[in-house]
């Protein structure tokens, strides 16, 4: 049988960025739309979102991957937005709020290569920069960054010490959205 799913994220990771305001304060948006080959990842942003509107002035970002214990923080975010005024589309289902990471109860820990802040609670993390910006379908853009470092949680760091051990984590899924940890058939509802 034929359907249109109202999304066709089959699985994806959910993520929390990071970005810097024009003021210097930190951004924190949840998404899910992101890729990677080697060095490189693609993330789909949301044309006027306060993320792709903070990287076309400072193009760099961190992307911190929650665990389950941390979809309540991400929940927390889910309806917010760091624009003020709120924009026309969001207007409906989004507030707007100047301290997301406050908002959320998670931590900003500095990075080494880039400005925004990683979140201190997530075990994965990436600081990136922006390489290259593509105009998506509809009101998305593709933006492909270069991760030019990963932190990892020493208990999630495998015994060759290059690699996660993905038996001792497990990422947060976007599945049709709807939000799981992989460790288990448990559904996290956001929404």
């Amino acid at each position: 049988m034929a359907v249109q799913p109202s999304s066709l994220y089959v699985a994806s990771p959910v993520m929390l960025l990071a970005t810097l305001n024009p003021d210097g304060t930190p951004n924190l948006a949840p998404a899910s739309s992101y890729w990677a080959l080697g060095s490189m990842a693609c993330l789909g942003l949301e044309d006027g979102g306060q993320t792709y509107e903070n990287l076309q002035s400072r193009p760099e970002i961190t992307i911190n991957f929650p665990s389950p214990q941390l979809l309540s923080a991400v929940g927390r975010l889910a309806g917010t937005t760091g624009r003020n005024p709120v924009p026309a589309a969001k207007a409906a289902h989004h507030r707007y709020v100047h301290d997301k990471f406050g908002e959320a109860g998670l931590t900003p820990e500095a990075s080494e290569l880039v400005d925004p802040p990683r979140v201190a609670e997530c075990m994965v993390q990436m600081e990136a920069a922006v390489r290259h910006d593509r105009r998506g379908v509809g009101a998305y853009h593709i933006v492909e960054v270069e991760v030019l470092r990963v932190w990892a949680a020493p208990q999630i760091v495998a015994d060759d010490g290059t690699n996660i051990a993905s038996d001792t984590w497990q990422p947060c899924l976007d599945v049709f959205r709807r939000f799981y940890g992989v460790d288990s058939a448990t559904e996290y509802r956001l929404h």
